[in-house]
């Protein structure tokens, strides 16, 4: 595991979004130096590296919310962020052919992150599953 001592997460479960967004995203990061260095995997690396950073950004960003409906709004970005990062991953996948066990764990990381943020989304919304 690499040193994340820049965001001081704690492994308690209130963190554990916080926590596995910034993981997820050097995670990313580190796997995309492995790619090919072709132009069309030069082209989903940059949309991939886009999209699961911008996950854990719009969290952040949820600190400097002015209101509750403009905390809504950052989860709701950071949810589609993680379904777009979905649908890279699985071009890598599927259509480029690229180490499908390593996508297949990034795919269930960023499903499992997925969960929490829609999970927060219904609460913060006031909705009951």
């Amino acid at each position: 595991m690499s040193n994340l001592k820049s965001q001081n997460h704690s492994l308690n479960p209130k963190n554990e979004l916080k926590f596995r967004r910034y993981r997820f995203s050097i995670d990313i990061i580190n796997a995309s130096k492995d790619f090919p260095k072709e132009r069309t995997f030069d082209i989903i690396a940059k949309q991939l590296l886009r999209s699961s950073t911008s996950i854990g950004a719009n969290i952040v960003e949820v600190k400097s919310s002015s209101s509750r409906r403009d905390f809504i709004k950052f989860y709701e970005i950071a949810l589609k962020s993680a379904n777009e990062t979905k649908y890279w991953l699985g071009l890598l996948r599927d259509g480029l052919n690229f180490d499908g066990e390593k996508i297949n764990i990034f795919l269930a990381e960023d499903d499992e992150i997925s969960k929490m943020i829609a999970a927060s989304l219904i609460t913060l919304k006031g909705k009951r599953l």
